[in-house]
C-alpha cells in the first residue's frame, strides 16, 4: 500500500497547509514553510474594501484607512504627505495580499475534501465516505465564517477570539459525533473489503487488498498532486509577499506614531524590494 500511504501524505500536507493558517501562536494566526525561511504572524481581523482597510479585535475596531485618512481607536489622526503616502501604500498592499491569502484557504480545502474523500471511500465504503465529505463540508463552512469574501469586501478573522468562535467546542463536538456515528460501518467495511481481496489465505487477500489501495494511491496522485504542488508554490509567494507588507508596515509605524502599538504583520525582517 505504498501508493496509498504516499498519497495520504500528500493529503496531510494539504490539510497541514490548512491548520497551518490557523496555527495558534501567542493567540494569533501563523504561517510559514517549514525550513523557517518565512515565518509570519497576522495579530488582528482585517477586513478590505474598495478604499477601506479596517483592523479589529474581537469585532472592535483598532484602526482603519479610509480615503486616505487614518483612525486610531476612532479619533483621526492627523497625516503629513510623507505619513499619507505611506498610509496609503500600505493600505493598497494589505488590500492586494487580503484576497490572495482567502483564495489560497479555500483552495487548500477544496483540495483537501478531495484528497480525504478519495483515499478513504474506497477504503470504508460509500457510507462512511458521506460522513466523510460531510465532515470537511462542515469544516468549509466554518472556515467560510473566518476568511470569504462579500462582494467587494474581503474578511480574515486571525485573532483568538475570531478563531475559538469559528473552531472551539461546538465545532469539536459537531466532529466527534460524526466520526462516532461512523466509527462501526467503518470498521465493518474495512474488514469486509480486506476479505473480498482474491486468494484462499490470509496473507493473499491482504497483498490483493494491498494492490487496490496502491491502484487507489496512484488515482489520488494523478488527481491531486499537481494542485498540491501549485499550492505549495502560491503559499512560498503569499508568504515572501508578507514578509515585504511586514517591513512595508514597520517603515509606516516608525513614521506614524499612532500606529506603533498596533502591528497587523508580524515577520522576520528583510529588505524592501526596490
Amino acid at each position: 500500500m505504498k501508493k496509498l500511504t504516499a498519497s495520504l501524505g500528500l493529503t496531510a500536507f494539504v490539510l497541514a497547509t490548512t491548520s497551518a493558517a490557523w496555527a495558534s501562536e501567542d493567540n494569533h494566526v501563523s504561517f510559514g514553510r517549514g525550513d523557517n525561511h518565512c515565518e509570519v504572524s497576522l495579530n488582528y481581523d482585517v477586513s478590505v474594501e474598495p478604499s477601506k482597510l479596517v483592523v479589529s479585535e474581537s469585532k472592535k475596531e483598532v484602526y482603519r484607512i479610509e480615503l486616505g485618512r487614518l483612525y486610531v481607536n476612532g479619533d483621526k489622526v492627523e497625516l503629513n504627505d510623507k505619513q499619507q503616502a505611506l498610509v496609503n501604500q500600505y493600505a493598497g498592499e494589505v488590500s492586494k495580499q487580503l484576497p490572495e491569502v482567502i483564495d489560497v484557504v479555500h483552495d487548500t480545502v477544496d483540495i483537501a475534501s478531495t484528497a480525504v474523500s478519495m483515499a478513504l471511500t474506497p477504503l470504508l465504503g460509500d457510507a462512511a465516505g458521506a460522513k466523510i465529505d460531510e465532515m470537511m463540508d462542515g469544516m468549509s463552512k466554518r472556515i467560510d465564517k473566518v476568511a470569504y469574501q462579500n462582494g467587494d469586501k474581503f474578511y480574515l478573522g486571525a485573532t483568538v477570539s475570531s478563531i475559538e468562535d469559528t473552531f472551539g467546542k461546538e465545532f469539536e463536538k459537531e466532529m466527534e459525533q460524526v466520526v462516532q456515528s461512523s466509527i462501526g460501518s467503518m470498521m465493518m467495511t474495512l474488514g469486509s473489503e480486506m476479505m473480498k481481496g482474491d486468494g484462499e489465505s490470509f496473507e493473499e487477500k491482504m497483498e490483493a487488498f494491498s494492490a487496490k489501495m496502491d491502484k487507489v494511491g496512484d488515482d489520488i496522485e494523478a488527481q491531486i498532486e499537481q494542485q498540491a504542488s501549485d499550492l505549495e508554490a502560491r503559499a512560498d509567494k503569499l508568504c515572501d509577499n508578507f514578509q515585504q507588507l511586514a517591513a512595508l508596515e514597520s517603515q509606516m509605524r516608525s513614521q506614524v506614531p499612532a500606529l506603533r502599538d498596533y502591528p497587523l504583520v508580524s515577520a522576520k525582517q528583510q529588505a524592501l524590494r526596490e
